[in-house]
């Protein structure tokens, strides 16, 4: 198995003491529309090796990236999502910072929930997806995809979506009753905004969840579904790095990449990832 950035790393900064900690999540067990997410964690890997160490002025991997074993996925969904929970506490609890790469939207909720139980504190997450992700279930399976934000808000984690363009009714009346905030995309990316400030009384934690349809299939065709209206690639990451001031990151996955045999698509994803690493590093050091 390849290694997140395994070209430009010292024996050092691959290490167990790494500061991130990688962990591949090759899951596809309810994608409704295109399929291939279970390659997702293998591309990016192998795209990683051509980043360059620089990003934003900082070196994500002077901090340290250990990739993990795959997980494995076989098994009743919330079982999975038990395995997954068990890898994100135990990485929290040891002081690191857990970098789930998926594989499809279900797996977030397994990833929030272990790093919810190692901190036994309020959590956010900042959701970038084409989808809300909040039916009560989808296709009689309630750790679907597009079921994964309703388990968790329904755990009492806060909310924050940006870039959503496609949601039923279900959906909206959830973001009413849970009080999820939202900025959707055809505002976002008609009036060009890539700074959206959290309300106050989100919480201090926050984890982030990018989901790669959240940007315009222009930029990312590879996913399973290519919602048009997206936002941009510097678009999104912005967002991201704007609602993380003030607040520090405890962890975060990117998912739904879906390669179909285009390496760019598979650097993009590679890209956000190191990206989201050194926002990390950023609030670090404010």
């Amino acid at each position: 198995m390849n290694i997140f950035l395994e070209s430009e790393l010292s024996v050092q900064e691959r290490s167990e003491d790494a500061l991130f900690r990688v962990i591949p999540v090759p899951l596809e067990r309810t994608v409704s529309y295109g399929s291939g997410t279970a390659a997702g964690p293998a591309a990016i890997l192998e795209a990683s090796n051509e980043l360059e160490r620089l990003c934003q002025g900082l070196e994500p991997c002077a901090s340290g990236i250990f990739t993990e074993e795959m997980l494995e996925c076989e098994g009743a969904l919330p079982e999975v999502m038990e395995r997954l929970a068990q890898r994100t506490e135990a990485c929290v609890r040891a002081g690191k910072l857990p970098v789930t790469l998926g594989g499809e939207h279900s797996l977030s909720y397994g990833a929030v929930t272990g790093v919810a139980r190692a901190l036994k504190q309020r959590i956010g997450i900042v959701q970038i997806d084409a989808h809300a992700d909040l039916r009560v279930a989808y296709q009689g399976e309630k750790h679907s995809h597009a079921s994964v934000m309703n388990l968790l808000v329904n755990d009492g984690i806060k909310l924050a979506q940006f870039g959503v363009r496609a949601l039923c009714t279900q959906e909206a009346d959830s973001r009413s009753a849970n009080g999820v905030f939202h900025v959707d995309a055809e505002e976002l990316v008609t009036g060009n905004i890539h700074a959206v400030d959290l309300p106050e009384d989100f919480p201090e934690l926050v984890y982030v969840s990018f989901d790669v349809d959240g940007l315009d299939p222009s930029q990312m065709p590879a996913t399973g579904t290519p919602v048009p209206g997206g936002l941009g690639y510097y678009q999104a990451l912005h967002l991201v790095e704007n609602a993380l001031k003030g607040r520090r990151c405890v962890g975060f996955d990117v998912v739904e990449l879906a390669p179909d045999g285009n390496a760019a698509w598979d650097f993009t994803t590679a890209q956000i990832v190191y990206r989201l690493m050194a926002a990390c590093l950023g609030q670090e050091e404010l």
